[in-house]
Order: structure tokens, then C-alpha cells, then sequence
């Protein structure tokens, strides 16, 4: 039997969960869980992604993140294969890790939004260190949320979810404090846990909040930054050996694969005489000289439309 299709839009959010097979804890250490957070890191810049909440657990782990109009399943497909080359790798072993495909439900309201944060923050309650004391877990942000704890990794957007219980900062962080004290094994948490078992919701959530537009064609999109660039011809593109445009290349590269929503197989085809690997690796280069570069930062920032 076929099984059912992930229900996405572009302006979805999303609550993802995965969990390790059964015979193995999917984080084995501390250590293991920075590395995870690293690369939630690495993949949120790279995509412009927006995380709201996560928890990390021996077996399994919980995000609410925004794509912000990317795929969802392209940004842990990225993630989890990391992480499982990090795992086998350091653990000499080889094989599944991850139990199935993600789980992932929309976020189909403002209310839902912030009930599911508190969920989330809510998960350590389980582990007898910090039962009652959840905020101090330390791979989870609700100690963030709190200001507690420090967001070592610049992962969190709070104001999202604090902003609904207050304009004011002071004010908001108490009643969201109470909160989510508050709803600690209601049967409103509860629901959460059958509906990511379930993994799928049919409704879609479109929030105030502005999305990325990740379906420009890329004629379009090769046209507008040759003229941002002010370079005369799309044979740049083309310049396989030339060291003079090997980061025009990149750049252009790394626009195609988060401004298109095109697979490096689809970018091959559309420059030519490039194969899988110069385009994984071209695309590396772009994302870091869109970060260090200031004249393609700028340039990429025009095309950024987060609120």
C-alpha cells in the first residue's frame, strides 16, 4: 500500500518529530546532542529557516521551526542524513538510525502555536533529574524562552510565541513561565501526543508572518542577479575553469537552491557540463560567501522577504 502523501503548503509550520529505532538511542551522549543542535544551526541559516521551540531526548527530539516557505522534507532530509553520517561514523556501525520517515504536523493556529511550545517545553518532565524543573533542562529551549539560558547556537525566535501573551517582554516571559507550568500533562498536551502519532493534520496555517519566495523561476532569478551583480552575460554560469567566476557560480548555485526549490540534479541540467558533486560543492561555497561576503550578503538580502 502506497503510504500517504506529507500534507505541505509554503506558508505551513510545522511540528517535527523523530525518534531512533528501537534497539538504539538516536543521542548516546552529551556531545551527540550539541552536534544535532550544530546542524539544526548550519541547515536553519543556510535555508533561512525560523525555529521556534525544540527538545532534545535520549530516543527522539521535537522542533517547531518555520521554513519560511522552503521544503520541509528537503530540510530534514539535510539534517538527518548528517546526522546519521556523524553517528555511524563515530560509532562504527552503518545502517537506519532514524525510525521511518519524520513525523510532522501543521500548526494551524496562534493558539495551537503556543500550546504546542509549551508541549515541547513540557517533554523533560519525564526525566526524573528535572520533573518539575523543566526550564533547567539543557537541551531544550525553554530555559532560552525563560532567560535562564543562553542560545549559544542563535537558534531561537521567541517573540513569536511571547508576543502573544504580552507586548511586554518582562510581562510576557511570567505568563508564559505560568503557562506552560499550567498545561504540564493537561489533556490539551496530551492530544499533541496522538497527533504526532498520527503525523498528519489537513489544515493549513497562515500566520502573519511573511515566507520566502522559493518558486522563482531560474531565468528570472539569473536575470535579476546578473543586473543586482551588474554583470553583463549568463555565460558566467558557464565558466567551468575560470577562477575569475568560480564565486559568481557558487553564488548563483546557492540562489538556485533555496530561491527555486530546484534539486542539484535539476541545477545540473539547467547550467550543463556540471556534475552532482561540483554542484554540492559549489552550493556549499555560495551558502558561506552569502554569510562572509558582504556584496553577495546584500545581494541575497533583497531577496529575503522574512517579517
Amino acid at each position: 500500500m502506497p503510504r500517504k502523501a506529507r500534507v505541505k503548503s509554503p506558508e505551513s509550520i510545522y511540528h517535527v518529530m523523530t525518534r531512533s529505532i528501537s534497539e538504539i538511542n538516536l543521542f548516546q551522549c552529551d556531545e551527540d546532542k550539541d552536534y544535532f543542535l550544530s546542524l539544526i544551526k548550519r541547515y536553519k541559516e543556510k535555508y533561512k529557516c525560523s525555529i521556534y521551540a525544540f527538545c532534545i531526548m535520549d530516543n527522539h527530539m521535537h522542533l517547531f521551526i518555520n521554513p519560511n516557505g522552503f521544503d520541509i522534507s528537503t530540510f530534514m532530509h539535510c539534517l538527518n542524513n548528517a546526522y546519521v553520517s556523524y553517528f555511524n561514523r563515530k560509532y562504527n556501525r552503518h545502517g537506519h538510525l532514524f525510525q521511518g520517515r519524520f513525523a510532522s504536523t501543521i500548526v494551524d493556529s496562534n493558539a495551537y502555536a503556543v500550546l504546542l511550545s509549551a508541549y515541547i517545553h513540557n517533554n523533560s518532565k519525564d526525566i526524573k533529574e528535572y520533573s518539575g524543573k523543566e526550564h533547567l533542562y539543557p537541551y531544550s529551549s525553554y530555559g532560552i524562552y525563560l532567560g535562564i539560558k543562553e542560545d549559544i547556537y542563535g537558534l531561537i525566535d521567541k517573540d513569536f510565541i511571547l508576543e502573544q501573551f504580552s507586548r511586554d517582554p518582562q510581562k510576557s516571559v511570567k505568563l508564559y513561565h505560568q503557562f506552560v507550568k499550567d498545561m504540564k500533562g493537561s489533556e490539551l498536551c496530551n492530544s499533541i501526543d496522538e497527533e504526532i502519532v498520527d503525523a498528519y493534520i489537513t489544515n493549513e496555517y497562515r500566520s502573519e508572518k511573511k515566507t520566502i519566495t522559493r518558486d522563482i523561476s531560474p531565468d528570472v532569478l539569473v536575470s535579476k542577479l546578473l543586473d543586482a551583480l551588474n554583470i553583463q552575460s549568463s555565460e558566467v554560469l558557464r565558466h567551468k575553469y575560470s577562477r575569475k567566476s568560480s564565486n559568481t557560480r557558487a553564488f548563483f548555485v546557492y540562489a538556485m537552491r533555496i530561491l527555486c526549490g530546484y534539486k542539484f540534479r535539476e541545477i545540473c541540467e539547467y547550467i550543463g557540463n556540471m556534475t552532482m558533486s561540483g554542484v554540492t560543492k559549489l552550493s556549499i561555497k555560495g551558502f558561506y560567501l552569502s554569510v562572509n561576503n558582504y556584496r553577495y550578503q546584500k545581494v541575497l538580502e533583497t531577496f529575503l522577504k522574512i517579517a
